[in-house]
């Protein structure tokens, strides 16, 4: 089975590779054509459009910055749409709002096709290592056929429930992740501040109650002063705002979350939005005139 992937940004490329590790074969669209070549090399076949990755894919995933893109690679003039047919499934793997899902996946369906909402986590190293966290939505039949495939690159796939659902349940992953690197750099200011080894102290603590995924991976990447991203500012903040819009539509309070939208756009401001999310340390810094590094030898 041919699997189609549009989208080779920094998370598309990653998985696209992993499924061509796992001997699948892969066929990619892109934007900008440039960005295939990597991954031409490495043995998949390039689409002109679009409607041509859809024609000759029975599945198709795709995963792009933000909803205007995936309206467009799905339903625009070279669109996905253009070229499913009977029997065939895409699956989204991009963050975007639910009732954009829902309408997307409605057009996908009247041409005889299936969609999943199937927004991923876990940073570029996740989808080049193949150890994303994969939260599902759709029809369980859509949901098991694709799975071997997410498999290449996902090692946790849940199916949490029917269209739109995935991408409500990314959004509360998005609210721990952001708060929970508000509460890494806030400690790595506290413990620079003591005047504490930071390494030592992320070893002591990373294990423990205070452990977290983003303490762990992203901790020694502040300690560091390492601003790559494993996912931009820019990008985190355009998941916020999906989950701002969806906690006003239903009244709930999301105080730690609006502070830290806050504290991205200030970043923005300085012109930071390209750097890694992790680079939020850098706002409490400004506020305290100290920078969380290692002390010199």
């Amino acid at each position: 089975m041919k699997i189609g992937y549009a989208g080779m940004g920094i998370m598309g490329r990653g998985m696209a590779g992993c499924l061509l590790r796992d001997g699948h074969e892969v066929m990619v669209w892109n934007r900008t054509g440039s960005r295939t070549e990597d991954i031409a090399a490495a043995g998949a076949t390039v689409a002109d459009t679009p409607t041509e990755l859809a024609a000759a894919c029975d599945i198709v995933m795709m995963c792009v910055s933000d909803t205007p893109d995936v309206e467009e690679v799905t339903l625009g003039d070279d669109g996905l749409i253009h070229g499913l047919s009977e029997g065939k499934l895409v699956v989204d793997h991009s963050t975007i709002g639910t009732s954009a899902t829902r309408r997307l996946a409605a057009a996908v369906e009247e041409k005889g096709s299936s969609w999943v909402d199937a927004p991923v986590s876990g940073g570029s190293e996740g989808a080049e290592r193949g150890t994303l966290s994969i939260m599902a939505g759709g029809d369980a039949v859509s949901v098991e056929r694709a799975r071997p495939y997410m498999e290449s690159y996902g090692s946790s796939i849940t199916h949490v429930g029917p269209i739109g659902a995935g991408q409500m349940v990314k959004q509360v992953n998005q609210v721990l992740v952001v708060v929970n690197g508000l509460a890494v750099s806030e400690a790595l200011l506290l413990a620079k501040a003591g005047g504490l080894d930071l390494d030592a102290t992320i070893e002591a603590v990373k294990g423990g109650g205070a452990g977290s995924w983003m303490l762990a991976n992203r901790g020694p990447q502040v300690v560091d002063r390492d601003w790559r991203p494993g996912f931009t500012i820019d990008l985190q903040q355009k998941d916020l705002r999906l989950v701002l819009e969806s906690a006003d539509e239903l009244a709930v309070p999301l105080p730690a979350t609006s502070l830290v939208f806050q504290m991205y756009r200030a970043l923005q401001r300085r012109g930071l939005g390209a750097e890694g999310n992790h680079a939020l340390v850098k706002a409490l810094e400004e506020m305290a005139g100290l920078e969380v590094t290692r002390d010199e030898a």
